[in-house]
């Protein structure tokens, strides 16, 4: 009995759950069915939301199956439900102006006007603040919703090409001006499908052609228009980051990255190397390429505060920490990652770069300064916990990805005679102990994952470690040559 009641109050969380999504479903339904009726009544009104009841149902378990992480992040299940509503909203009053101003042209078919509705740009911004799958399912989605409000069967066709077209050319924005870009594919897209549908009336050769065809431009040029207006707009307000502004950040024009530059020039020039190698491996783990190149280049930004107790800033004299006891240097060491999270806050940077500031060093402890504290001989043993990062530990693979490239960087500079046998054992050996550390147990890698990234930070650090030949008449290994400036002899060239 005991048993079932515990079964029991597991389930009725998940269960009250769903049924409050349900809900939350249905309401969208209601809302999104007023903006399909051609006019009112309480049998249409009832089966406009129970028709789009079903179709964003499909979209919710899509979602569900595929992006589950959506539907526990509440701002963007509130973004996703204002795309419909804002899309099928934009519509209707995108129809009703063009349907005036046809007929202030003195246009007999007013028809016509369908072609010009921006339904595309709900799908544009979709594939910009989501991903492209979830934008294919809403282009679906809002498609066939569209037809049923202009009972019209050609134009959940249009809709559905358009759709796509402005979600396929927005894959790996890079610039805003991208946005022109993609208006323009859907153009092409919404010309060759009206030229179609007026082939499949044989109305191609007739004064309706050329208006479609202008109204059909109209419709892409209102789309790259509403969409650069708007992306910024829910960027700020849903903190979405987007490529877009991932790349704006990486910019060395940006306060933080000056700070950087200027206060701790070493830990700067590490973070840049750290974030090749993350780069490097970031397609093999399916992760997004530029977000983990700029999270890297953010990761280390609280050194910036204290930048002289960290050895990459150190110009070879004493070191500060000579001074301090082991504890007290640790502590310095460690509050470098608080101090990155509030400068990311303080210069706005997004969520997601905060949280990998955060998780980069996992709950790892500084062995160094542990060891030291234990071989002063102390009576009290020191405790591990008071040398350990408070973590956590990384729960993205772009997180985890940042922590090996950071330790293995750092451990780097180490390697007197860097041979590609040397890194490949550096390498294998510092991923392995954070590996058996537990630090990668809480993201998704799997071993293939793991191996795959050792091989592309081996080709990586190779590269970058390689020797140089010596250069004729200088002897830059001499130890006298600080005492006497080296002879250059006379070089032939050929």
């Amino acid at each position: 009995m005991k048993t079932e009641l515990s079964i029991q109050k597991l389930k009725t969380p998940t269960v009250r759950t769903n049924l409050l999504k349900l809900s939350y479903l249905f309401g969208i339904a209601a809302i999104t069915s007023i903006f399909l009726l051609q006019e009112f009544s309480l049998n249409k009104f009832l089966g406009g939301t129970l028709i789009s009841f079903v179709l964003l149902f499909v979209l919710y378990r899509d979602i569900m199956r595929y992006k589950p992480t959506y539907l526990n992040n509440y701002s963007m299940l509130l973004l996703l439900s204002l795309m419909i509503i804002g899309t099928l909203m934009a519509g209707r009053i995108f129809s009703y102006f063009l349907i005036s101003l046809l007929k202030g042209l003195g246009t007999a078919d007013t028809g016509i006007a369908m072609y010009g509705i921006p339904i595309a740009t709900g799908a544009m911004l979709v594939a910009l603040l989501f991903d492209f799958h979830t934008a294919i399912t809403f282009s679906f989605t809002v498609s066939l919703l569209t037809g049923y409000w202009l009972e019209e069967s050609f134009f959940p066709i249009y809709t559905f090409v358009g759709s796509l077209t402005a979600a396929f050319s927005v894959i790996r924005c890079k610039k805003r001006s991208a946005l022109l870009r993609g208006g323009l594919y859907v153009i092409l897209a919404n010309i060759c499908l009206v030229i179609i549908f007026l082939i499949s009336r044989g109305e191609l050769f007739t004064e309706k052609a050329f208006a479609a065809i202008v109204v059909a431009v109209f419709s892409g040029i209102t789309v790259s228009a509403i969409v650069s207006l708007i992306l910024p707009l829910f960027e700020y307000l849903f903190k979405v980051t987007t490529d877009i502004s991932l790349l704006e950040l990486l910019d060395l024009n940006q306060p933080l990255m000056k700070l950087l530059m200027i206060n701790a020039p070493g830990t700067y020039h590490h973070s840049v190397i750290v974030g090749s190698l993350v780069e490097s491996a970031a397609e093999t783990v399916g992760v997004n390429p530029l977000l983990a190149r700029v999270s890297s280049y953010y990761h280390d930004i609280g050194k910036a505060k204290m930048p002289e107790y960290f050895v990459e800033n150190q110009s070879g004299g004493p070191s500060k920490h000579d001074k301090l006891t082991p504890h007290m240097s640790s502590m310095i060491i460690i509050n470098h990652v608080k101090e990155g999270v509030e400068l990311a806050k303080q210069y706005k940077l997004p969520q997601s770069i905060i949280d990998i500031i955060r998780q980069h060093h996992g709950t790892a402890v500084l062995t160094y300064f542990f060891q030291k504290a234990k071989d002063m001989g102390h009576h009290i043993s020191p405790g591990e916990e008071e040398y350990m990062y408070p973590g956590p530990k990384p729960q993205t693979r772009v997180a985890a990805l940042v922590m090996m490239a950071d330790a293995v960087e750092a451990a780097s500079k180490v390697l007197n005679d860097p041979t590609p046998a040397r890194i490949s054992a550096l390498v294998e050996k510092i991923i392995n102990h954070i590996f058996l550390e537990g630090q990668l147990d809480e993201c998704e890698l799997t071993l293939k994952d793991i191996s795959e990234i050792k091989k592309r930070f081996i080709y990586i650090l190779t590269g970058i470690m390689h020797k140089r030949i010596d250069y004729p008449g200088f002897d830059f290994g001499n130890d006298n040559s600080s005492k006497e400036p080296p002879k250059i002899e006379k070089v032939k060239f050929a």
